[in-house]
């Protein structure tokens, strides 16, 4: 397709994502091979929220076209999944608790079995809520940072004086 064609039919285009959320599941896990790579398994599932919100979109947009006097060709589609390499927020992969049987951190994100190992990142988070998670994490990196400075006794300076 022509970069002059696809420009103007963006211009003309509407976009919508809907997003949904996926539950934690003890099979979606980052692994490592025995050749030592990555290995992501991951399967979608909250289905049947995710058909129901679909399907909220779509009443929602019910008389938004007139079907009967179309100003424009419209493409709906509403049924696909976005595919193992569209999930942009990994997370979950680093419980967090008060049990070091069923947990690898602390309340305070800190590894239960090394004093000196922090995880401020997403794998902390059970799930992200179908929401962008980075502000959350930020939040949290900074709770974390207030907790080891006190910890460690460090002190903010002093302002300078004006």
């Amino acid at each position: 397709m022509p970069d002059a064609f696809s420009g103007a039919l963006a211009q003309r285009m509407l976009s919508m994502l809907v997003i949904s959320e996926d539950l934690p599941a003890q099979d979606n896990r980052v692994r490592i091979t025995p050749d030592g790579r990555l290995r992501l398994e991951y399967e979608h599932n909250n289905l049947e929220g995710h058909e129901r919100l679909v399907q909220t979109l779509k009443a929602s947009l019910d008389g938004f076209v007139d079907h009967a006097h179309p100003i424009s060709q419209h493409h709906l589609q509403l049924d696909s999944l976005l595919p193992l390499y569209g999930t942009a927020h990994q997370l979950g992969t680093v419980r967090f608790g008060t049990d070091p049987k069923s947990s690898v951190l602390d309340p305070w994100c800190k590894a239960h079995e090394l004093d000196n190992l922090y995880v401020v990142d997403t794998s902390f988070f059970v799930s992200s809520a179908a929401v962008n998670p980075t502000l959350t994490t930020v939040a949290n990196a900074m709770r974390v940072g207030d907790h080891l400075k006190e910890r460690l006794g460090a002190r903010t300076p002093a302002a300078a004086p004006t």
